[in-house]
C-alpha cells in the first residue's frame, strides 16, 4: 500500500500537471486569436533572410550558458564542465516542456544522478547562483530603462530586486557553512564575487542580443540597453509561470515591454512571438542533446564507458600445481538431469583434479540428494533465493578452494560436461579470464524459434551495451573464470546473472573471449525464464549495474589477493554452512 505522503506527492504533481495543462491550453487559445499573422509571417520571413545574424544572435544566447556554466564551477570546483553545461540545458529544457518552472528541479537532478557530488552542496550552489542570476536581470532593468521598469511594475520593482537578493544570500550564507563543515565549496566575495557578478549581468546581455536581432529584423530597431530591458521584464514575468515555456506571460510581458519602447502593438507580438519560438528551439535541441552528452546521461550510463581500467593479464605460473578447477552447478527442482550431467563430468582437466559443487536453490524435489549421491558437495541455500544468488554463492565458494580456474554450467542438461576442457583452456593458458561458451559459434542440436529469436535479441542488446562486436552469446549457462575474475566477480540482483557479471567483470578490466560449445534444449523440467518478467527484472539491473559507480557502490578493479580476501569474507560471514552428503535432501 502506498504511503499516505507519497500519495499526497503524488495527487499534488497531477494536480500542477493539470493545472498547467489548463493554463497552456488557454494561453495558445487566447494567441490564436489575437495573432496577427500577416504580423508575424512578416518578421518570421526577415528573420529567415538574415540567418547570419540569427546564428550570431543564437550564439551569444549560447555564450551566456557558457558564462552561468564557468560561475558555477567557480563556487563549485568538483563539478565537470561538461555536467554544468549539460544541468543548464536539460533545466532549460525542462522550463519549456514542463509547467510550474520544474526545469528548476531537473538543475539539480541533473548533476545529482550524474557526478557523486552530495547534495548539499549542489543545491546551494545552485540556489545562491540562481537567485543571484533573477537579482542580476532585474537590476539590469533598473539600470537600462528605469522608466520602462517603473511604467510596468510600479513600486513592485523594488520586490522583485529583493526577493532574490535575500534568496542569493541566503545561498551563500549556506555555502559559507558548507564551507566550515568541510564541503568542497569555494567562498564567494571579494574578487571572486567581483566576478561572478560581472558573469551574471554579461550572461543576461548577451541573452538578450535575441530580441535585439529579431526586432531589427523585423525594422523595429531598439538600443541594446532597451533588448536587455525587454529581457530582463520577460524574465521576471517567467518567474511564476505556470504553462510550459511560460507560454503566454512571455509573449505579454515582452509585447508589453516593446510597446512601451514605442513598438506598434501588432509588430511587438509578432517579435515577442519569434523570439519566444526561437528560444524554444535553441532549447529544444540543446536540452535533447544535454539529456545524453556528456556521459552519463540524464537517465545514467546505457553502454560499458568507453575507456576502461587496464588489462589485467593472468599469470598461470602463479597458480599450485595441486589448484583444481571447481566447477559448480546452480540446481532447483533439476531430479531428473542433475545427477547425469555431474556424472558426465571428466575427473581431470588436464593433471588438475575437478571439483563439483551443487548449490541447491530451494529445491523442493531429490535434486540436492541425487546431486550428493553423483558425488558432489551440496550447498543448500535456506529457500529458493533465485539463480543470481545461487551463482553469487558458487563463485564464493569456489574461491574458497584456491582454484586454478571456476567453471559454472546449468544442471539442466542442455550444456554438455564434456566440453569443460575447452572452456577452462583459455584460463588454464593465461589467455582470458573470462570465458564464455557460446551456442551460436557451436553447434546447436534444438532450440525452439521463439527462444532462438530471444537470445538473438538479447544478445545484440548486451553486445551494443558491453561495446563488444566479438560477444555472440549474452544469455550462455555455460561460463569460465580465472581466480581472480572469480574474486572479483559481483552478481548485483539475486534473479538472473548473465547480463551483468559479464558487464560486472568488463568495466574491471578482466579479458573476455568465447569458445564454442554444444547444446540442445532440455528434455525434461521447465525453465524459469518468461520474457516480461525477465525484460522487467533484468534491465533495470542492467541500468544499475552500469551506473553503480556514480551511487557509490562500484568497485574498482583490485588485485587478485584482495577481491579472494572480501570474497571469503562475505562467504563465511552470511551463507549457510555446507550439506553434506548423507544430509542433503
Amino acid at each position: 500500500m502506498r504511503p499516505n505522503g507519497t500519495a499526497r506527492r503524488s495527487a499534488l504533481g497531477w494536480a500542477r500537471l493539470l493545472v498547467g495543462a489548463l493554463v497552456l491550453a488557454m494561453a495558445a487559445g487566447y494567441l490564436l486569436r489575437v495573432v496577427d499573422r500577416a504580423e508575424l509571417g512578416a518578421v518570421a520571413r526577415a528573420v529567415a533572410a538574415d540567418p547570419g545574424g540569427l546564428a550570431l544572435a543564437l550564439v551569444a544566447y549560447a555564450a551566456a550558458f557558457g558564462l552561468r556554466a564557468w560561475s558555477w564551477r567557480r563556487v563549485l570546483p568538483g563539478l565537470p564542465a561538461g555536467q554544468s553545461w549539460a544541468a543548464l540545458h536539460v533545466s532549460l529544457l525542462g522550463n519549456h516542456v514542463l509547467p510550474v518552472r520544474l526545469g528548476e528541479v531537473l538543475r539539480l537532478t541533473s548533476v545529482l544522478r550524474r557526478t557523486r557530488l552530495p547534495g548539499r552542496p549542489v543545491i546551494a550552489s545552485a540556489v545562491a547562483l540562481r537567485s543571484a542570476d533573477l537579482a542580476a536581470v532585474v537590476l539590469l532593468a533598473l539600470v537600462a530603462a528605469p522608466t520602462l521598469l517603473a511604467e510596468l511594475a510600479g513600486s513592485w520593482r523594488w520586490l522583485a530586486l529583493a526577493v532574490p537578493v535575500a534568496l542569493a544570500l541566503a545561498g551563500l550564507w549556506w555555502l559559507r557553512r558548507l564551507r566550515h563543515d568541510g564541503a568542497e565549496v569555494r567562498a564567494v566575495g571579494g574578487r571572486s564575487g567581483l566576478l561572478l557578478a560581472l558573469a551574471a549581468l554579461l550572461a543576461w546581455a548577451l541573452e538578450a542580443a535575441v530580441i535585439w536581432q529579431i526586432a531589427a529584423a523585423a525594422g523595429q530597431h531598439i538600443s541594446i540597453p532597451q533588448a536587455i530591458a525587454v529581457t530582463a521584464v520577460t524574465i521576471a514575468a517567467q518567474a511564476v509561470a505556470l504553462t510550459p515555456g511560460g507560454l503566454g506571460s512571455y509573449e505579454a510581458a515582452a509585447t508589453a515591454a516593446l510597446v512601451a519602447l514605442g513598438v506598434p502593438a501588432g509588430a511587438g507580438f509578432a517579435i515577442a512571438l519569434t523570439t519566444h519560438a526561437v528560444k524554444t528551439g535553441y532549447a529544444l535541441v540543446t536540452g535533447a542533446i544535454a539529456l545524453v552528452v556528456p556521459a552519463p546521461g540524464y537517465w545514467g550510463r546505457l553502454r560499458v564507458p568507453r575507456r576502461l581500467p587496464a588489462r589485467l593479464v593472468p599469470d598461470p605460473a602463479e597458480l599450485a600445481p595441486t589448484a583444481p578447477v571447481v566447477a559448480f552447478l546452480p540446481v532447483h527442482n533439476e531430479q531428473d538431469t542433475v545427477a547425469d550431467v555431474i556424472a558426465r563430468l571428466p575427473v581431470r582437466v588436464g593433471r588438475r583434479l575437478v571439483v563439483v559443487i551443487v548449490v541447491d536453490d530451494g529445491s523442493t524435489d531429490a535434486s540436492a540428494a541425487r546431486a550428493a549421491q553423483a558425488g558432489a558437495t551440496v550447498l543448500a541455500q535456506p529457500v529458493n533465493l533465485g539463480l543470481g544468488a545461487a551463482v553469487r554463492r558458487g563463485l564464493a565458494e569456489a574461491v574458497r578452494l584456491d582454484p586454478a580456474a571456476v567453471v559454472y554450467l546449468d544442471a539442466d542438461g542442455e550444456y554438455f560436461p564434456e566440453d569443460i576442457e575447452g572452456m577452462v583452456a583459455p584460463v588454464l593458458a593465461g589467455a582470458a579470464d573470462y570465458v564464455v561458451g557460446s551456442r551460436f559459434i557451436g553447434r546447436i542440436e534444438r532450440m525452439h524459434p521463439h527462444r532462438r529469436l530471444g537470445n538473438w535479441v538479447l544478445t545484440r542488446w548486451l553486445r551494443w551495451v558491453a561495446r563488444r562486436p566479438d560477444l555472440t552469446d549474452g544469455q550462455s549457462g555455460y561460463r569460465a573464470f580465472s581466480p581472480a575474475a572469480a574474486a572479483a566477480a559481483e552478481v548485483i540482483h539475486d534473479y538472473n546473472y548473465a547480463q551483468v557479471l559479464t558487464l560486472d567483470l568488463l568495466g574491471k578490466g578482466f579479458t573476455y573471449t568465447e569458445v564454442p560449445i554444444r547444446y540442445r534444449f532440455r528434455r525434461t523440467g521447465t525453465s524459469f525464464v518468461r520474457l516480461w518478467p525477465y525484460l522487467r527484472r533484468v534491465i533495470p539491473a542492467v541500468h544499475r549495474e552500469l551506473n553503480a559507480d556514480l551511487r557509490g557502490t562500484g568497485q574498482s578493479s583490485t588485485t587478485w589477493a584482495a577481491n579472494r580476501a572480501r570474497a571469503a569474507a562475505q562467504a563465511g560471514s552470511s551463507n549457510p554452512p555446507l550439506v553434506s552428503a548423507s544430509t542433503a535432501s
